[in-house]
C-alpha cells in the first residue's frame, strides 16, 4: 500500500455552513425587513434549480447566496421574537424595583460561593411558575438567576443557625416561594465589556433577584421533568462518589475534571490552567468528549461488536456524559459533532470529516443563529477546523508513512507493497533489532529487541502527532484567545505536550475507579490511587509553568490588548491560505506555514493606545456600585484610581479582571504608569488585585489606609511585583506626566479605625492649565466640610460616595462651583444611589451631571481652557 497524499473528499456542507454564517453576520450589521431576505432567497434558491442542468458552475453560487440570505432571516426573526418578549409592558413593570412573590422551581442545583458580607450564599436558577404583585396574579413564565445570600452587611450577626453555618442546598425541581425585586440583566456600558445579558439569555435567563436566605420558602411537591430529575440524582450520586474517593483539593479538581463542577476550585488553580493555555483540561468539551468516546470504542471492539453495535454503545455513552455533566453548550457541540462523525464514519466511510463537522455547525446555526457570536463556538470550531483541515493533512504527509512503516514488521512481503524509502526504513530498523538481539542474546532478546525499537518509533510518532497538533492550535486560536481573554498562547505548547496526554491516563482510569466504587468499593482504591500520581504530575506541570519567569515577569501572565484590525485581517488571511494550500506542493506548503506562524506572531505586537494628545482625560468607567478612574495625562502617563469591586449580595465576578481590565485593553492600554487607592471598601479596592497583575504599574498611591486584609495583601503584591509605594499625604503638590496634583485629604492627622472608612478617602485636584477636576473619593460630610475651606475649584467634580445624601454638602458645592459633575454608581443601587436630594442640589448649582449607571463610562477631555464631556458611542 503505497502512501500517496490523495486529495480530500469534497466537503460541500462547509461552504453551506460558512455562506450560512456569513448571512448572519450580514443581519447583525445590516436591518432589513425579514420578508426580504425570504423573497430573495427564495427567488435566488428558483435560479438556482434552474441552472442546476443548464449552468450548474452558476447554481452553485446561487444557491449558496440563498444559504446566506436564510441566515440573515433566521437572526432577524429570533430578534423580533426576543425583542417582543423584553418588551412585554407586565415584565418590564415587574422588573422596575418593585417586590414581588416568586413561586417556582430549581431549574439545576445551587452553587454554593462566599458571600460579599460574609456567610454563605447560593446561585439558583427559577423556572417561575406563579408571580404576585401585591394581591395581583400575574401570568408570567419566565426564568431569573437569584442570588439567596445570609447577610446584608459586615456588621450584622448571624440571629440563628439559617446564616450562620452551611445551608442546605436547593436541589433541581424543588418548589420555591420567595420575595424579590427583579431587575433585567444589564450589560456595563465600557468599550470592551462582556455580554453578561446575551450570556444570560442563551441560558433563557431573562431577569436577575436577590433574596435573603430566611425569606426562601420551600414548597411541597417537585416540578420538571422526571427524567431530569433522574439525571440530576446521577450527577449528585457522581459528584458524592468523587468527593468520597478524593478528598479536600483533589477531589475538588476532580470533580471539575471529570464532570465540568469547578465550583470548588480556588482562584489560583484556575488561573494557573489560564496561564498556561490549559484552561480547557476543566471544561467539559471536545477533549473529555473525544477520549470517552475513543475508550468506549475501543473497549467495545475488544468485546466482538460490530461496527454498528460499537458505534451505537458509543453514541450513547457520549449522549448520556453529555447530559449528567450539564456542560451546558461547549459539550452539546462536542457530542452533536462526534455523533454526526461516527454516523458519517459509518454510513460513508470515505467522506470528508470536514462535511460532518459542517453539518453539526449548520445545525447549531439553525437552531439559533446567535449562537455564532459566542466565543465558546467560535474557538470550537476554528479547534476543529484547524484539526481537521491543517494538522491532519500535514500529519499525513510527514507521519503517516512511517507509522504504515511500522505495521506487519516482520513481513518482508509488505515491503513491497511501501514506497522504496519506507521500505529501506524497515530494512534498517530490522537491521538494529538484530543487532540489539545479539546484545541481549538469546529468543527472549529477539522479541524484546523487537518491542523496544516499535515501542520507541511508536512513542516518537505520538509525540509528533500531540506536537503537530498543539503548535496548529496554538496558532491557530492565537486571534481568538487574544480577543477573548487578552492571553498570549506562550505555554500552550510545552503545556498542552505534557498535559494532554496525562489527560488522556487520568480520564478513563478515574472512570475506572467512579465504575468499581458502585460496585465493588475496595477495588476502586488501586485505580483512585493511580489517577492521584496522574493528577498530581498534571498539577506539578501546570504550576510549575505557571510561574516560569523571564527577567522577574511570569510568562503566564503575558496579557494582550484588542488587536488592531489590520492584523486581525493579516492573521484570517493566513489562516484561509494554510487551509487551501496545506495539500498542495512542499514549499506553497512550508510557506504558507511560515506565514501562519508570522500571523500568530503578530498577534503579539502591542496596537497604539486610543490616546488623546495633548489633553487632560478624566475616565470614569462603568464598575456599577464601585469607583474606577481613568487618568490619561496630556504627556499620555495613565493613573487608575481604584479597580472597583464586588459590593453587597450582588456579587458576581472579579471587576479588575471582568470590566476595568477589557475596557483598558480595548484602548490599546497594556500598560499603567500609577494605581492609586482612596480607601479600602471593597467596590475601591476589589478590583485592584488583577489590575496590579495584568498591568503591571511602576506606583502604588496610597493615603493613610487601616491595616486591614485587602490592604496588607495589596501591599505584599506590589512588593512582590517591584511597585513602589508611594505615600500621599494633606498638602502635598506634585506634577505627573504634564499636569499638576494638589493631595487635600485624608488629614495628616487622620485617625484610622479597625476598619476602613469613607472619610479615609484620597481626595485629589488635578489640574492642566486652567482646567481641573476634584477627585473626591467616597469622602463625606466632615471631609467636605474641611475641603470647602480650601481652594478646591474644580470645573470637573467626581461626585462623593456614588451620590450618597452623606456627601456633596451645599457648603463644597459653592466652594467648588463645577461645570459638570459625574457620579460612578451601579444600575439600580442597592442603596438607593444617586439619592433625589444629591440630584437636586447638583441641578440647583447649575451643575451638567452625568451618571455612569445609565450612560456608561463618561469621558471628560480637559485642554486646558474648556472640558469637553463624551459618551461611548461618540468616541
Amino acid at each position: 500500500m503505497k502512501t500517496i497524499v490523495h486529495p480530500a473528499p469534497p466537503a460541500p456542507l462547509l461552504g453551506a455552513a460558512l455562506a450560512f454564517a456569513a448571512g448572519v453576520v450580514l443581519a447583525s450589521r445590516v436591518w432589513r425587513p425579514p420578508a426580504w431576505w425570504c423573497v430573495a432567497a427564495t427567488l435566488l434558491l428558483c435560479a438556482s434549480a434552474f441552472f442546476y442542468r443548464r449552468r450548474r458552475w452558476l447554481a452553485r453560487p446561487l444557491c449558496l447566496l440563498a444559504l446566506a440570505f436564510l441566515g440573515a432571516l433566521n437572526l432577524q426573526l429570533r430578534e423580533i421574537s426576543a425583542s417582543h418578549s423584553e418588551n412585554d409592558e407586565r415584565f418590564a413593570q415587574i422588573t422596575d424595583g418593585r417586590e414581588v412573590i416568586v413561586e417556582g422551581y430549581a431549574l439545576r442545583d445551587g452553587v454554593s460561593r462566599p458571600s460579599a458580607f460574609g456567610g454563605e450564599a447560593q446561585l439558583v436558577d427559577v423556572a417561575v411558575e406563579n408571580l404576585f404583585d401585591g394581591n395581583v396574579a400575574l401570568p408570567l413564565k419566565f426564568s431569573i438567576r437569584l442570588n439567596v445570600y445570609s447577610q446584608e452587611s459586615y456588621s450584622e450577626q448571624a440571629e440563628d443557625s439559617t446564616n450562620s453555618g452551611e445551608t442546605q442546598q436547593f436541589l433541581y425541581s424543588e418548589r420555591l416561594r420567595f420575595p424579590v425585586k427583579l431587575r433585567q440583566p444589564r450589560n456595563f456600558g465600557d468599550p470592551g465589556a462582556f455580554d453578561e445579558r446575551g450570556y444570560l439569555a442563551q441560558l433563557g435567563i431573562v431577569a436577575l433577584g436577590s433574596a435573603r436566605m430566611a425569606k426562601v420558602e420551600r414548597l411541597p411537591g417537585n416540578s420538571g421533568s422526571a427524567w431530569q430529575r433522574r439525571l440530576a440524582s446521577v450527577r449528585r450520586s457522581l459528584l458524592a462518589r468523587i468527593h468520597t474517593l478524593w478528598k479536600g483539593e483533589d477531589g475538588a479538581l476532580l470533580a471539575a475534571l471529570l464532570i465540568g463542577d469547578r465550583t470548588g476550585l480556588d482562584r489560583e488553580t484556575t488561573l494557573n490552567y489560564q496561564r498556561t493555555g490549559a484552561y480547557h483540561i476543566l471544561v467539559v468539551a471536545g477533549l473529555k468528549v473525544g477520549i470517552l468516546a475513543f475508550v468506549v470504542m475501543w473497549f467495545l471492539r475488544r468485546l466482538r461488536l460490530n461496527d454498528w453495535l460499537a458505534t451505537a454503545g458509543t453514541i450513547l455513552a457520549t449522549v448520556f456524559y453529555c447530559l449528567i455533566t450539564d456542560g451546558g453548550a461547549p459539550v452539546i457541540r462536542a457530542t452533536a459533532m462526534l455523533v454526526l462523525y461516527l454516523i458519517a464514519r459509518l454510513l460513508y466511510r470515505e467522506s470528508n470529516p470536514l462535511n460532518a463537522i459542517a453539518a453539526a455547525a449548520l445545525l447549531m446555526l439553525v437552531w439559533d443563529a446567535r449562537s455564532l457570536f459566542d466565543p465558546g463556538f467560535q474557538l470550537s470550531f476554528l479547534s476543529v477546523l484547524a484539526i481537521v483541515g491543517i494538522a491532519l493533512p500535514l500529519l499525513q504527509r510527514t507521519v503517516e508513512p512511517y507509522r504504515q512503516a511500522l505495521r506487519h514488521f516482520d513481513s518482508t512481503e509488505y515491503d513491497r507493497e511501501l514506497p522504496p524509502r519506507m521500505a529501506q526504513f524497515r530494512l534498517d530498523l530490522r537491521m538494529i533489532t538484530q543487532r540489539l538481539a545479539r546484545i541481549m542474546g538469546n529468543k527472549v532478546g529477539n522479541k524484546a529487541a523487537t518491542w523496544m525499537m516499535l515501542g520507541t518509533w511508536r512513542l516518537a510518532i505520538a509525540t509528533a502527532d500531540v506536537m503537530m497538533i498543539s503548535a496548529i492550535l496554538q496558532i491557530a486560536l492565537a486571534l481568538p484567545m487574544a480577543i477573548y481573554f487578552h492571553r498570549a498562547m506562550t505555554l500552550g505548547l510545552p503545556t498542552n505536550m505534557l498535559v494532554v496526554p496525562l489527560h488522556g491516563i487520568l480520564l478513563p482510569v478515574a472512570g475506572v475507579a467512579l465504575m468499581l466504587v458502585y460496585i465493588w468499593p475496595w477495588l476502586a482504591r488501586l485505580p483512585a490511587a493511580l489517577t492521584l500520581i496522574v493528577l498530581h504530575w498534571t498539577n506539578h506541570v501546570v504550576e510549575k509553568l505557571a510561574h516560569l519567569q523571564v527577567h522577574n515577569i511570569a510568562v503566564g501572565d503575558m496579557r494582550l490588548a484588542d488587536p488592531s484590525w489590520w492584523i486581525a485581517a493579516f492573521v484570517i488571511a493566513t489562516l484561509i491560505i494554510a487551509f487551501a494550500t496545506v495539500q498542495r506542493g512542499k514549499i506553497l506548503t512550508l510557506c504558507s506555514l511560515l506565514l501562519l506562524l508570522a500571523g500568530a506572531i503578530a498577534v503579539l505586537i502591542p496596537p497604539r493606545p486610543q490616546l488623546e494628545a495633548r489633553v487632560l482625560e478624566i475616565t470614569a468607567i462603568d464598575v456599577g456600585q464601585g469607583d474606577s478612574i481613568l487618568v490619561v495625562t496630556p504627556e499620555g502617563r495613565t493613573l487608575l484610581i481604584d479597580g472597583g469591586g464586588s459590593v453587597g449580595a450582588e456579587a458576581r465576578f472579579d471587576t479588575g479582571e471582568d470590566v476595568v481590565s477589557p475596557y483598558l485593553w480595548s484602548r490599546g492600554i497594556t500598560h499603567l504608569d500609577a494605581v492609586a487607592l482612596t480607601h479600602a471598601h471593597a467596590d475601591h479596592i476589589g478590583g485592584l488585585h488583577s489590575i496590579m497583575l495584568n498591568f503591571r504599574p511602576r506606583e502604588l498611591w496610597l493615603g493613610a489606609e487601616p491595616m486591614i486584609t485587602p490592604v496588607k495583601a495589596l501591599l505584599a503584591q506590589a512588593k512582590a511585583e517591584n511597585t513602589v509605594i508611594v505615600q500621599r499625604a494633606e498638602g502635598e503638590e506634585f506634577a505627573f506626566g504634564g499636569a499638576s496634583f494638589h493631595v487635600f485629604a485624608p488629614p495628616r492627622d487622620w485617625v484610622l479605625h479597625e476598619r476602613a472608612e469613607n472619610n479615609d478617602s484620597l481626595v485629589m485636584k488635578v489640574t492642566y492649565r486652567q482646567t481641573s477636576a476634584l477627585l473626591e473619593g467616597d469622602a463625606e460630610k466632615k471631609i467636605e466640610h474641611l475641603l470647602a475651606s480650601d481652594d478646591v475649584s474644580a470645573g470637573l467634580l467626581k461626585v462623593g460616595h456614588h451620590g450618597s445624601s452623606t456627601s456633596t454638602q451645599p457648603d463644597l458645592l459653592a466652594a467648588v462651583h463645577p461645570q459638570f459633575a459625574v457620579i460612578s454608581v451601579g444600575y439600580r443601587s442597592l442603596f438607593g444611589h444617586p439619592k433625589p436630594d444629591v440630584l437636586e442640589r447638583l441641578q440647583a448649582a447649575h451643575v451638567q451631571t452625568f451618571r455612569t449607571d445609565t450612560m456608561g463610562a463618561v469621558t471628560f477631555y480637559l485642554d486646558g481652557n474648556n472640558i469637553t464631556a463624551k459618551l461611548p458611542m461618540e468616541r
